[in-house]
């Protein structure tokens, strides 16, 4: 048997060589071959394939899916932090504005209305807490939206805060109370338009209803541009054309801005008189914001009718996309930056905020929402659109149109979503720093995103785009005390720590709540657990959760200062977040940007002749 198996094995190798031969192939030939191959994986595995300039290494990461009951006790603690927060509040603060949750006092840095209960209203109602709820009605009942002669009211918080949350428990509840108080509020504000442009000024008085007494020449676009969802809605539910004309006109003084000197996005300061840009700084952080977010949110709330707003929002987008974000030299962290251009020098600032991580939620929502690869199913001429602005500058949509736009805009979203979650995940306190200074260098200098993107195309697309790949945490030298120690972590982590604070925001858990909501994705959910996880570990005080400073140490500080989005916005993110049922689909309703749910309304045909509407 053992011979006959032998003469067989013999016969086929004969038969093999002999093939080979007759081809011109020769054992050298083959063996030659499969040296050449075997040198050739070597190559690419041992050194391209660990070499990140060619091929990025973007490691696996497993994010368990875990059970639907493990996600229903997660959010049952996310409520528990919010019973414990608010009932702090109740016992330290109550009818007050805000917690002060070391001391266990109280302030009133918000005019003193009872900012925190205003703020949390919808928040009960999306946890079903009714005995606060109960509780929280006469104070709402009794406000006095008066201020004491000579005290102003800072008009976009009171907005954002006040406004947006009793119109979102309206919403909600349809207790006609809450509709009622959002007219009188709105009607105490009025006089802050009274400007030769119609842009609202900063403050107003509440006591005698008039303005502040000399204009605030300069405004800043957060400000001047966040409130047009809250007054469209209040239009809507009251019927007052007042309140519709407020969303219009600056919906008009912004579209019909000369902006072609910012690319077709809106700076940051603008002048209150004569209604146009003051300044060339571009940003999506602070004092620019939600400047920037109402576009899009206004175009959906109205349920997608309002071109104008939609224009905007691409433009705004397109530039930023060529423009603002960058990646990192060493991890390829994909990040959104500011510049400010004087004259011909144009100076980006790299710094990356906290702020700015609502940004990658927009986009996520955009994608969700518009047909980004067939915007002309919406009316919109994308080369009509981009011509005109673009063409004086260095890049514009004709340098995005070689990309799926639907794909851009996602990739750019979850990429600097990564990176917000990482600066959180970097620290030894497992919280975010409200800023941080991104490094510049490596071997393309100053690298746009885009610029990186192409180079990843040209090269056949290996491996995930820059910087969108799942990434470890940094694990870096805790105990660096030295210059020296402390520059070589920097380099190593791509970024330093510019503003130590973690202030309890929710701009990241915000985006990770969208991305989960539109992709499925589970790992932004098992991120946003990690955050809570070290919220609770961390900020957590006997009455309330604390603001925190040093978190890039391993002993953080608290501060005295529970803000009330807080519960208004972090801890409802969360909430919805590790919730499995959609309660607030994204297709029905609109956060604003104090994460207040508006539900989309339609005009009637008799609402557009009345009030003007195209």
């Amino acid at each position: 048997m053992v011979l006959l198996s032998n003469l067989l094995r013999n016969s086929v190798a004969i038969k093999v060589s002999t093939s080979l031969h007759r081809r011109g192939i020769i054992i050298r030939h083959v063996v030659f071959t499969l040296g050449f191959s075997l040198a050739l994986w070597t190559l690419y595995y041992g050194f391209l394939r660990r070499n990140e300039i060619i091929f990025p290494l973007e490691p696996v990461i497993f994010w368990p899916p875990e059970t639907p009951e493990i996600w229903a006790d997660r959010a049952a603690q996310v409520k528990n932090a919010f019973l414990h927060a608010y009932h702090g509040y109740e016992r330290f603060a109550f009818s007050h504005d805000e917690l002060r949750p070391v001391s266990n006092k109280s302030i009133d840095n918000f005019n003193g209305w009872g900012v925190t209960v205003v703020d949390s209203l919808d928040t009960m109602l999306l946890m079903g807490l009714e005995d606060e709820y109960t509780r929280a009605i006469p104070l709402i009942k009794s406000a006095n939206f008066s201020l004491p002669a000579n005290t102003h009211v800072p008009f976009f918080e009171t907005v954002i805060r006040y406004l947006g949350g009793l119109l979102s428990a309206y919403a909600l509840s349809k207790d006609h109370l809450l509709r009622d108080k959002a007219d009188e509020l709105a009607t105490k504000l009025s006089p802050t338009f009274n400007t030769s442009s119609g842009f609202p000024l900063f403050s107003v008085n509440t006591y005698n209803a008039s303005s502040t007494g000399a204009a605030r020449l300069s405004g800043v676009l957060a400000e001047i541009a966040s409130y047009q969802m809250e007054y469209a809605y209040l239009g809507k539910i009251t019927g007052k054309k007042e309140y519709i004309d407020r969303a219009i006109s600056t919906t008009n003084l912004f579209y019909n801005a000369d902006l072609s000197l910012s690319g077709g996005m809106y700076p940051t300061k603008w002048d209150l008189n004569e209604g146009k840009p003051s300044d060339l700084r571009l940003s999506v952080g602070a004092a620019a914001d939600s400047g920037h977010e109402y576009t899009l949110k206004q175009y959906l709330l109205t349920a997608q009718t309002d071109r104008a707003n939609l224009e905007m929002y691409l433009r705004f987008t397109f530039h930023v996309i060529n423009n603002l974000l960058y990646i990192s030299p060493q991890r390829n962290l994909l990040y959104v930056t500011d510049s400010t251009t004087n004259g011909d020098r144009t100076v980006t600032s790299h710094s990356f905020e906290h702020l700015s991580c609502f940004f990658p939620g927009l986009l996520a929502l955009g994608v969700h929402t518009l047909p980004l690869n067939h915007l002309e199913t919406v009316g919109i001429n994308v080369t009509e659109l981009a011509g005109d602005l673009f063409s004086q500058h260095r890049q514009g949509y004709d340098h995005l149109a070689e990309f799926n736009l639907a794909d851009l805009h996602l990739w750019a979203a979850e990429g600097i979503a990564q990176t917000c979650y990482l600066t959180y995940a970097d620290q030894p306190s497992g919280l975010g720093p409200d800023i941080v200074a991104m490094r510049v260098g490596g071997k393309f200098g100053e690298t746009h995103w885009i610029d990186a993107m192409r180079r990843w195309k040209k090269g056949g697309q290996v491996g995930p785009p820059p910087g969108v790949g799942d990434k470890h945490p940094w694990v870096g030298n805790p105990n660096a005390t030295t210059a020296r120690e402390r520059e070589v972590d920097t380099i190593k982590r791509d970024y330093g720590v510019r503003n130590t604070g973690y202030y309890l925001r929710p701009e990241a858990i915000e985006s990770f709540y969208i991305l989960w909501r539109t992709t499925g994705d589970v790992k932004w959910r098992h991120r946003g657990w990690n955050i809570f996880q070290a919220i609770e570990r961390v900020a957590k005080t006997t009455s309330g959760y604390a603001s925190v400073t040093r978190v890039h140490t391993q002993n953080p500080n608290l501060e005295d200062s529970m803000p009330s989005y807080f519960l208004a916005e972090t801890l409802k993110y969360l909430y919805l977040l590790f919730l499995e049922d959609e309660v607030v689909p994204l297709d029905k309703w609109v956060f604003n940007t104090e994460a207040h749910p508006l539900p989309v309304f339609e005009w009637s045909q008799r609402e557009r002749e009345a009030y003007g509407i195209l």
